[in-house]
């Protein structure tokens, strides 16, 4: 059955130095064990049907440092930002260019 086949997870398969599901790998997972080729569209198709879902990773980098990315955000981001400009002169009009 497909859906153990997932749950045992992308290692079981030989994927072990990244452990998530791709389209792909689920393709190549049912070509293998099946012996049925899908597109990847045909496979995102399967997972929905079986009752699963793209999810995005809820893990955040092990090396991830929050005291520096504060400060990079408080300090750093600001200046690279820039300050808005809501108003410019100018016209809209190409006959009747912007006064000076």
């Amino acid at each position: 059955m497909l859906q153990t086949a997932l749950e045992a997870g992308p290692a079981a398969h030989g994927w072990s130095e990244d452990q998530r599901w791709t389209l792909a790998r689920i393709a190549d997972v049912i070509r293998c064990g099946f012996g049925v080729d899908y597109t990847l569209a045909g496979v995102d198709l399967l997972l929905h049907r079986i009752g699963w879902s793209v999810q995005v990773p809820a893990r955040r980098a092990a090396e991830r440092d929050e005291v520096r990315i504060a400060a990079w955000e408080g300090e750093v981001w600001p200046a690279l930002k820039g300050r808005r400009h809501t108003w410019a002169p100018g016209s809209a009009s190409r006959t009747r260019p912007a006064r000076d």
